[in-house]
């Protein structure tokens, strides 16, 4: 019975002298903010590759008009960050909420020389040079490397379906008679596809470009993503 009580008397000591020593340093770190937050450490954790037949996924050959008639191909995004969507000029859904979102990310890098943006146009037909300046100028696109691409109806396609695998499909019965996803993709300076991991460590693969930074919160339930694909860019400038 004594060496018990010995026992428990000695426990409750260690556990007294715990509290004394560590829970005040606890509260004071908790207090001065040095704790190791989920956010810090999202930022500390490299960009995932993305693995196709385990092989890193880099982006396809193209060689496209962009709004000034300028043939720009993958090669001039070589040594740049750069950002991928898939649009069309005359889109009434969720192109203008991509677009303007894209503005945000251009603002944000305008004085950055390895950054760039290329968006490819999946209605050629209608989307001329000339229609793809008029709406760079009233989107407020300035950035020298933020490229609107024409290229024929075949090769956008494979490109966006096959080179990318972001879904775009001609439907008429939609509004505007197309179908994407309003996806972006992070691409790095030597041609590789990027992106953070999720909680599961998995890869999350595209950014969702469609949702309205005013919205804060999109229907997920997460953080939006355009915020989460600035700091992203900023990792893989900085690599």
């Amino acid at each position: 019975m004594k060496k018990n009580l010995l026992k428990y008397l000695g426990l409750i000591a260690v556990v007294v002298l715990f509290a004394v020593i560590f829970i005040p340093e606890i509260v004071k770190r908790l207090n001065s903010g040095t704790h190791i937050q989920k956010e810090d450490l999202q930022k500390r954790v490299p960009l995932a590759y993305i693995h196709i037949n385990e092989q890193k996924k880099r982006i396809p050959e193209f060689a496209f008009y962009n709004q000034d008639s300028l043939l720009i191909s993958e090669q001039d995004f070589i040594g740049k960050v750069y950002v991928v969507e898939f649009f069309f000029a005359s889109c009434p859904t969720i192109c203008p909420i991509m677009n303007k979102n894209l503005v945000e990310v251009q603002n944000e890098f305008l004085d950055e020389d390895n950054f760039g943006i290329a968006s490819f146009t999946i209605d050629p037909e209608h989307d001329t040079p000339e229609v793809l300046r008029a709406y760079a100028d009233r989107y407020g696109i300035v950035d020298m490397d933020w490229h609107l691409l024409n290229g024929s109806v075949d090769q956008v396609y494979e490109l966006a379906n096959a080179g990318f695998n972001i879904y775009a499909q001609q439907m008429q019965n939609v509004p505007g008679g197309f179908e994407h996803s309003g996806l972006f993709a992070l691409v790095d300076k030597e041609g590789y596809i990027r992106s953070r991991r999720d909680q599961f460590g998995n890869p999350i693969v595209y950014y969702r470009g469609a949702i309205d930074l005013t919205d804060g919160i999109n229907d997920f339930g997460e953080t939006e993503q355009i915020t989460i694909l600035i700091e992203d860019i900023k990792k893989l400038l900085n690599e």
